[in-house]
């Protein structure tokens, strides 16, 4: 019989319960045993959802991120953590942990990059000469204990061996591969210990198959699970984000007892998979999507699936295509939601449904016949509607070429003419856009909302804001100001409310890392501007100084990354119709006198495809997006865009082509080592590398940004450099932004005189 599962669900909680437990323990608010206590509560909750399927999943909770708690459960903790135990250790090594004036060290937090090519950060394992690993399973034992007080069939998720080793970092010496041996010893130990426990099957997470691994981590695999298979437990390796490729035949080989396919992200034809998984093996398929809240076509997949499971028979799972901790919770919390809209979606715990209808379908259960109609009726409604279809819009789209998206003049030529419209020092100061979000302004925003104040009221409560954000970077001293972006909720969001083709939820949150939430805007239909967005902001702002306020936007490239995006045409499609919405955006800002426009991508290098041969045409419709959105302007307006915690060196080529005047880049957490791409390659345009990580509490040290900067300068010329933070301020509250802009100027000052004298 066809067996469900998920490989994982949302740990936040349907009203992002964990997030606001979180913030009151790091506040002292609350003790480590009530915080306990309430995430406990919460995952009763995950597995009371998941009460229809076959199995459970445990191991998918974390009170930070689960790359972090695969190293504390091998005890692979950086030394620098050493004064520390306990939550104290943990969420020091997550978020940093600022010094104490009385006693004890600052401690440096983990890197942090992306999952893959989602939007969700896992902190880096690191790896030196000194590094071991010891089990540690007590928290995920109890958790197991928890669960089998509810349901004896538990299944447990665990970052597989290889994927931890191949996500982490290390020293030039070392190699990971080197680690395995006794990393693998510990998975076994940790396997005995789940035998005992009654668990019958462990999910080994392994999506590193799903990219182009290299010969010696194809052999490693082979003896590794050489080894894990030897233990009384069943194994179920699972990939997903990509297609396997060459790497099926691997799979399929590994001696476990099942297999898990993102069926989503696959090119390989599915009997061509059936064909070579052996008679002892499951096959687990990934029919739902898991990072996408659009509802499943059940005649389609069950066209699928059905001349599948006369053949697999019991050897079929089915299972949303990856963990869903990418996508919202409960649709039905969603009570003000266009019901026509509102039938085209599905939420994590819809998804479960879903999965238990194709079940039924497959056992050929009446019941669900009513329910699959339906749905073939939604899909079909949704074809044809007007509320998404805009042929306006195509038409506009249509009419863009190639050339619409370049500059008039080189960056050489522009840069002379902005050095004299501009008149900025060497190592100009910046921020990236957004200043702390106080109690104030999100009280203001939510008595708009709830029309408690008028229009008129609101905005003069945000420009009290915006004049106080000037005051205070003039105050400090930086160069270049921004405004602060007090009115937008989020960086995505302000924006798609204000352009056709988007709607909004009210609790569809999603974990981006630790407590940090966003609630991605839904793009359901064709993508137009009808209005201004952002030009009375900046033209209040810049009437309160005489220094240059920079213009703020999303990048169309990151607003379809960080959006869920329509299924039922290209990606590259929607970004273009979002970049020609911003252009006009762009041009507005440029007639209306500002000098500095900022196009934040900060997710371009998140949405590549893994494998080489996607990523290039995706890279170059995302590079010409960006392009049209900036293209429109002359050569005296600076583009300046910013990106986040990504690997850019392989992009780099692709970076330059944007041809961005000033871009802004994370580099503080890598200690600029991300910069060593620039040993070799010409970069010509302007750069701020990030000088203190804004995702920690710290306050910077001089020293240590001013040897950030020199370091930078190894590899890039002075006159290129900017200095800024590596992100936006927005989490963070005025006395940290305060103290820490103070010094960053200061450093920029020093530097000005030590290079003016060179």
């Amino acid at each position: 019989m066809t067996k469900t599962h998920t490989l994982g669900f949302p740990r936040i909680g349907k009203k992002r319960e964990l997030k606001f437990v979180l913030e009151k323990y790091w506040n002292s608010e609350i003790s480590e045993n009530e915080m306990k206590n309430e995430c406990k509560k919460i995952r009763q909750e995950i597995w009371n959802d998941q009460k229809q399927l076959d199995f459970i999943t445990v191991g998918d909770f974390s009170l930070y991120d689960h790359v972090l708690d695969t190293s504390f459960l091998f005890n692979n903790i950086p030394k620098r953590f050493n004064g520390l135990s306990g939550l104290n250790q943990y969420f020091a090594y997550a978020r940093g942990k600022a010094r104490n004036q009385d006693k004890g060290n600052a401690f440096r937090a983990g890197e942090m990059t992306k999952w893959f090519d989602t939007n969700y950060h896992f902190i880096v394992p690191e790896f030196d000469h000194q590094t071991t690993f010891k089990l540690n399973a007590t928290e995920l034992i109890n958790q197991v204990r928890e669960a089998k007080r509810l349901r004896s069939d538990v299944k447990v998720v665990l970052l597989g061996p290889l994927t931890y080793l191949y996500l982490g970092k290390s020293e030039k010496e070392i190699k990971k591969l080197e680690l395995l041996e006794p990393l693998v010893c510990e998975y076994v130990s940790l396997f005995k210990l789940l035998n005992q426990e009654g668990v019958s099957l462990v999910q080994i997470d392994e999506p590193i198959l799903v990219t182009e691994i290299e010969d010696d981590w194809k052999l490693a695999f082979k003896n590794t699970y050489k080894t894990l298979s030897t233990i009384d437990i069943k194994i179920l390796i699972a990939t997903y984000f990509d297609d396997l490729k060459d790497n099926l035949e691997l799979l399929v080989s590994l001696p476990s007892h099942g297999i898990h396919i993102d069926l989503t992200r696959n090119d390989t034809p599915l009997e061509n998979i059936v064909n070579q998984i052996s008679s002892d093996k499951f096959l687990s398929l990934g029919v739902i999507d898991g990072r996408n809240i659009w509802v499943n076509n059940y005649k389609q997949t069950l066209d699928l699936l059905r001349p599948i499971a006369e053949t697999l028979k019991n050897r079929l799972y089915i299972a949303p295509s990856c963990s869903l901790l990418h996508v919202p919770v409960d649709l039905d919390q969603e009570t003000e939601l266009d019901e026509e809209f509102k039938s085209y979606l599905a939420f994590a715990k819809q998804k479960l449904v879903e999965l238990d209808i194709l079940k039924k379908a497959i056992l050929d259960y009446q019941s669900v016949d009513n329910a699959i109609q339906k749905r073939t009726n939604v899909i079909q409604k949704r074809s044809q509607s007007t509320l998404i279809h805009d042929h306006s819009v195509k038409s506009t789209i249509s009419k863009f070429k190639n050339d619409d998206g370049y500059r008039k003049s080189t960056f050489e030529k522009r840069k002379e003419i902005q050095n004299l419209e501009l008149s900025l020092p060497l190592f100009p100061t910046t921020t990236i856009g957004s200043f702390p979000q106080t109690k104030e302004i999100r009280l203001a925003r939510k008595q708009y909302k709830n029309k408690e104040i008028d229009q008129l009221k609101y905005e003069s409560k945000i420009k009290k804001h915006i004049e106080y954000c000037i005051d205070k970077q003039e105050e400090i001293g930086l160069d270049v100001l921004v405004h602060g972006e007090a009115e937008r909720n989020d960086m995505v969001e302000y924006f798609g409310e204000n352009l056709s083709g988007f709607i909004f939820t009210q609790f569809a949150w999603v974990q981006s890392y630790g407590s940090r939430c966003v609630k991605p805007p839904i793009i359901i239909g064709d993508v137009s501007r009808n209005k201004d967005i952002t030009i009375d902001w900046i033209r209040f702002a810049q009437s309160k100084t005489s220094k240059v306020v920079k213009g703020m936007l999303t990048g169309p490239v990151t607003m379809l990354n960080w959006s869920f995006v329509r299924d039922d045409q290209p990606r590259s499609e929607t970004c273009l119709q979002i970049a020609v919405a911003l252009r006009d955006e762009v041009k507005a800002l440029e007639s209306s006198g500002v000098k500095i426009i900022q196009i934040d991508e900060a997710a371009l290098r998140e949405g590549m495809p893994l494998r080489d041969e996607k990523a290039q045409d995706y890279l170059e419709w995302a590079v010409r997006s960006f392009r049209i959105t900036a293209g429109g302007v002359s050569d005296k307006t600076q583009i300046h865009t910013h990106m986040c915690y990504s690997n850019f060196n392989p992009i780099i080529k692709n970076i330059a082509q944007m041809d961005a005047d000033v871009i802004t880049i994370e580099t503080s957490r890598s200690n600029m080592k991300l910069l060593k791409v620039f040993k070799d390659f010409e970069y010509k345009n302007d750069i701020g590398p990030g000088v203190y990580d804004i995702h920690s509490p710290n306050i910077p040290e001089n020293k240590n940004m001013k040897n950030l900067i020199k370091r930078a300068a190894e590899y890039i010329n002075e006159k290129q450099l900017w200095i800024n933070p590596d992100c936006g301020l927005k989490t963070r509250n005025w006395s940290e932004v305060e103290k820490s802009l103070i010094r960053m100027v200061d450093v920029a000052k020093e530097l000005r005189t030590e290079y003016n004298k060179v």
